[in-house]
This record gives structure tokens, C-alpha cells and sequence, in this order.
């Protein structure tokens, strides 16, 4: 039968690397040397001012150069490194998989789904520091 994508523990009983137990959730860390929750999030709601900026600058103002190319320079720029900051920060288990996907993907098209992904995340966060499990 089908385990789930969870794998057994090997024959001397230790698991492997980056394997959990069944039901045994990842404890999230809050910062691994300069790739803090804090920093990253803050950083996503620059990001997402900077694409407004952009959004405002070339469909309602009628495009007004370098303005334009400047943030979108800087949009584009940021969303590079955000995508490897976020991924990376995942592997670190700094941020969740699903924040990190949000940013990396979607970050392109749009910045606002990675600010609302770590406002999210901040909120379970502190549900969980609230209600630990048993």
C-alpha cells in the first residue's frame, strides 16, 4: 500500500536527512543568519510598493521615462532575489514551502501574492506560539 510520501525509517532505526516522522510537523525557525522572517517579509511589502509604483507609472500616468524603467528594473531585480532568498530560506526551514513557491512563481506576475503569504504565515505563527500542540 501507498504511504503517503513518507518513507519507513532505515534498518538501524535513524531517519534520513530532511525526513520527519508520520505526524510530525516542521518546526519553522524564526532566522538563519541574515535570512530572517522579519527581513524577508518586509522586504516582500517594499517589493509590492515598488510594482505599484510600476503598475501607476505605466498604465495611469502614461509611462514617464526612466521612471517606468527604473522600477521596473527594480521590480524585476527584487524579484530575482527574493525567489532565491524565499527558496532558500525554505530549505533553512525559515519559511514555509508554500510562502516560498508563492513568491517565486507568482512573484513575478505579481508581488502581493508573497506579502499576503507572509502575513499569513505570520499569523499561524502566532497561533501556534499561542496554542502548542500536545
Amino acid at each position: 500500500m501507498a504511504t503517503g510520501g513518507r518513507r519507513d525509517a532505515a534498518a538501524n532505526g535513524t531517519l534520513a536527512v530532511g525526513v520527519s516522522p508520520a505526524g510530525v510537523s516542521q518546526q519553522l525557525r524564526p532566522a538563519v543568519g541574515p535570512l530572517s522572517f522579519t527581513r524577508l517579509k518586509w522586504i516582500s511589502f517594499t517589493h509590492s510598493c515598488v510594482y505599484i509604483g510600476l503598475l501607476v507609472s505605466a498604465f495611469a500616468v502614461g509611462r514617464p521615462e526612466p521612471l517606468t524603467f527604473v522600477l521596473g528594473l527594480t521590480h524585476g531585480l527584487l524579484w530575482i532575489f527574493m525567489s532565491v532568498a524565499c527558496i532558500t530560506a525554505a530549505r533553512l526551514r525559515v519559511v514555509s514551502l508554500r510562502l516560498a513557491v508563492a513568491v517565486a512563481v507568482l512573484g513575478g506576475i505579481g508581488p502581493f501574492f508573497g506579502s499576503y503569504e507572509f502575513i499569513r504565515e505570520e499569523r499561524l505563527r502566532v497561533d501556534r506560539s499561542a496554542h502548542p500542540p500536545r
